[in-house]
């Protein structure tokens, strides 16, 4: 047994300092702000705890008051995940829209508009951006949610959106190191493997994190996958040689190391969370993300006191989880610091001058708030001609299962947005189990325009719309997925993206009603 050198309530005061728990609810639970008050450092916001900005500025109040530098998180990349606006959709197109134009004033303007708001109500860390190049064209969790396949691109993308969201006072959490692209399994659900060699692991995966600690990221978050190459025996997120030799010494990064989701199956299932926080911190980890699946008192309580048993039966080193708290202290600090700067986004970013908008490559000024259409209108690619909807269509819209990333409550399509601008659109939604002949059927005479995701990935879904063309090769395709299938339809529309603006870009180019 080791030898303390801090007091019992220090030792638990650090424990707690390094969970960043969620909750459920619309206003904080009397247990979190009690946990507040002895210690607990973050708190981590997803959609159940969203309502309005202004719900949302009067929870960020009510936990700044019980403690006035508390880390308030949340995992808002725009795109298909959004928790500001998990109802209706994001105002703004996610990473592989914005890789597509490849415009990175436009990615970082986006980034910083999206920070604005982040800040206005209070949250000062934002789990992203998601800096896995996704080089494996069926990787069932990242695809749109990466800025690309191109490892330069996605490193000037990962560069600019982290500078962008930071001059808005919020800190930035590059995820997920050392790289989630290249896996065909879900680490939500089971642990994935990457056996690629260690020479294709820097050139590749690694090549945006550096991107990132060169612009300053305040955080980054490590993946719960194994990269043979790396550490045969151990998931990132448990593994020194990743965090502590590669991330640390070789990447030179000394900010905050944050965990994905701890109760993920691919730790949950493997080592448990208890042991799997220990080992995680012992490892080099910081902050020990938890809160997507369990959210409650007992969950804090448990991660607080294995932590704190690992301590005194010298399985994990007392120094380790000070210097840990000590990095989670620091981060809340800056963030104090920059709401205290005066003006908006004053001295978020240590370099990076603020500005009120930014000229973009076509000569534009995009600083505002509708830079997210924007971006959105720019991301579109058409592929034939449109002919413009003059009546009301019929929108078949092809769902598969959203991975617990995305989720499954946030609208999606172009149904709504056609709604809008050709009142008595109809629409209904397919799902695996479907064929030709019901869509066809349900349209009648209308013009029929089919909406998909990620059709390469599906057998069905591309069924599906063969047996469509086949009969009606006037239907328009609009793709809010990776555009990697060969366009089909009269026209094929290329969203990169589900987010809403992306199907209100959509929705203009076939009414030809865009601004």
């Amino acid at each position: 047994m080791t030898t303390l050198t801090h007091s019992s309530d220090t030792l638990t005061r650090d424990a707690l300092a390094v969970l960043q728990p969620g909750f459920h609810g619309t206003t904080a639970p009397d247990w979190l702000l009690r946990r507040i008050g002895e210690g607990l450092t973050s708190v981590g916001l997803f959609g159940r705890n969203i309502t309005s900005p202004a719900q949302l500025a009067a929870l960020t109040a009510q936990l700044r008051a019980e403690r006035d530098d508390v880390l308030v998180a949340i995992d808002e990349e725009g795109g298909d995940v959004t928790r500001l606006e998990v109802r209706d959709g994001s105002s703004f197109p996610g990473n592989y829209a914005l890789g597509s134009v490849d415009d990175v004033d436009l990615t970082r303007a986006v980034a910083r508009e999206l920070g604005s708001r982040l800040a206005a109500c209070g949250v000062n860390l934002n789990w992203a951006p998601s800096a896995d190049v996704n080089s494996d064209v069926n990787n069932p969790v990242i695809g749109v949610r990466s800025f690309g396949a191109d490892p330069a691109l996605v490193s000037r993308h990962t560069a600019a959106y982290v500078e962008g969201l930071q001059s808005a006072g919020v800190a930035a959490c590059t995820k997920h190191f050392p790289g989630h692209g290249d896996t065909a399994v879900d680490s939500h659900h089971a642990l994935p493997r990457i056996d690629v060699d260690f020479d294709t692991l820097h050139a590749r995966e690694l090549a945006p994190f550096r991107s990132a600690i060169t612009a300053g990221s305040k955080s980054v978050m490590s993946a719960h996958i194994l990269l043979s190459a790396l550490d045969p025996n151990r998931p990132a997120t448990l593994s020194p040689q990743i965090l502590t030799g590669l991330l640390r010494e070789e990447l030179g990064f000394d900010g905050l190391i944050v965990t994905d989701g701890i109760e993920m199956q691919a730790i949950a299932s493997t080592y448990g969370i208890e042991r799997g926080s220990v080992l995680a911190i012992a490892a080099g980890v910081d902050a020990i993300c938890v809160g997507g699946g369990l959210a409650d008192e007992g969950t804090v309580l448990r991660l607080r006191d294995a932590l704190v048993d690992a301590v005194r039966e010298g399985e994990l080193p007392e120094e380790r989880l000070a210097d840990a708290a000590a990095r989670v202290r620091a981060l809340a600090d800056w963030t104090r610091r920059v709401r205290g700067a005066s003006g908006p986004g004053a001295a978020a970013q240590e370099g990076t001058a603020p500005g009120t908008g930014t000229a973009v490559a076509d000569g534009s000024d995009i600083g505002g708030t509708d830079i997210g259409l924007v971006a959105a209108r720019r991301a579109l690619r058409v592929t034939g001609t449109i002919e413009p909807l003059q009546e009301a269509p019929y929108v078949a819209s092809f769902a598969p299962v959203a991975n617990i990333a995305v989720g499954d409550e946030t609208p999606w399509g172009v149904a709504a947005e056609l709604a809008a601008l050709l009142p008595g659109t109809e629409t209904d939604t397919y799902g695996s189990g479907s064929d030709a002949a019901e869509v066809l059927a349900a349209a009648g005479e209308r013009r029929i325009v089919a909406v998909v995701r990620d059709a390469h990935r599906h057998s069905w879904m591309a069924a599906v719309l063969e047996g469509i063309l086949a009969a009606r090769p006037d239907t328009a395709v609009v793709e809010m997925g990776v555009n990697h299938a060969e366009p089909t339809g009269s026209p094929h529309i290329a969203t990169y993206g589900a987010a809403r603006v992306c199907g209100r870009a959509a929705a203009e180019a076939l009414t030809g009603r865009g601004a």
